[in-house]
């Protein structure tokens, strides 16, 4: 038998979620059928060009069950071989926030159900889909995210003449802040805190105009009137509200690389890996802290 050719430079990226509903100690989970494969999956698919892949994931989702989802912690990724080309399939923890409505592309999935994870265990067909079962079940499955922004690219601060507060976003920038508006929108966050500089608060904007929301100005979390006492103060109240089990709602908060630092560092204090949770992020880079019980269960980082 002759094996297929790899080749592991032509990655083919794909991305999804493993959706559950009810109690988190006992949880049902969806399984979709595809017809095409006659499978039984999570759902997932590939993502298109200039994609980002939480985005990816969050419209997969909506496509292939119709259900309204919000994000919570990153499962493992998948790898597996595609006629010869290496796959990589990202995966999110999502409670769905609703019943399912109409499946948006039922040539690709037929069927929905909602199992107990054992039930579910046993109707997948592919052991990796197992292995997802196995980490979404190994850490808390409710939680709320706390999440970091570097701003997007603003040109350069030596070339620009005014007040570096008004420096704005250039058209790089601009796309990076359109591109983490879609992926906020897996994790609906509530509140929105920025440092005041133009650049900060922009970033921000078009995630809160589609979901009606101000964006708070702390200048204690802004390069000129960076404080380090008030920003420790801040960043402790914000832990707080986030995890505040009768709210629930996440927390972005956009600042300056070198101030991130500091607010990371605070709040990722209860992380043995807090060293990386702490390094400087590109622009348009962010954090996203999972928190679950006054503590910190997962942390990721991506760039826009």
């Amino acid at each position: 038998m002759i094996e297929p050719e790899v080749r592991p430079t032509d990655l083919i990226r794909a991305a999804g979620a493993v959706v559950w509903r009810g109690d988190e100690t006992d949880p049902e989970v969806a399984v979709v059928h595809r017809p095409r494969y006659d499978d039984w999956s999570f759902p997932k698919g590939k993502l298109k060009p200039g994609e980002h892949v939480i985005a990816g994931a969050l419209r997969e989702v909506a496509e292939e069950t119709g259900l309204d989802v919000v994000f919570g912690r990153p499962l493992p990724p998948v790898h597996y071989l595609k006629d010869g080309r290496l796959k990589r399939v990202d995966y999110w923890a999502a409670r769905a926030l609703g019943t399912s409505t109409e499946i948006a592309t039922p040539d690709e999935v037929d069927q929905l159900v909602w199992l107990p994870v054992a039930e579910a265990r046993r109707l997948l067909t592919y052991e990796w889909d197992a292995g997802l079962l196995r980490a979404l079940t190994a850490l808390p499955l409710a939680t709320t995210p706390l999440i970091f922004v570097r701003h997007g690219l603003a040109g350069s601060r030596q070339e620009w003449e005014g007040d570096d507060d008004l420096r704005p976003l250039d058209e790089h920038g601009r796309a990076q802040a359109q591109a983490l508006a879609d992926v906020l929108a897996a994790y609906r966050p509530a509140t929105l805190v920025s440092s005041p500089s133009l650049r900060c608060v922009t970033m921000l904007e078009p995630y809160a105009r589609a979901h009606g929301l101000d964006v708070r100005e702390e200048r204690s979390i802004s390069e000129g009137g960076f404080d380090a006492r008030e920003a420790d103060r801040l960043v402790r109240a914000i832990l707080d509200t986030v995890d505040r089990p009768a709210d629930g709602s996440g927390v972005v908060v956009c600042s300056h690389g070198k101030v991130l630092r500091d607010l990371l560092g605070v709040a990722a204090a209860d992380r043995q890996d807090r060293g990386g949770a702490e390094a400087e992020l590109d622009k348009g880079a962010f954090t996203v802290l999972n928190r679950a019980g006054g503590r910190t269960v997962s942390v990721e980082r991506h760039s826009t």
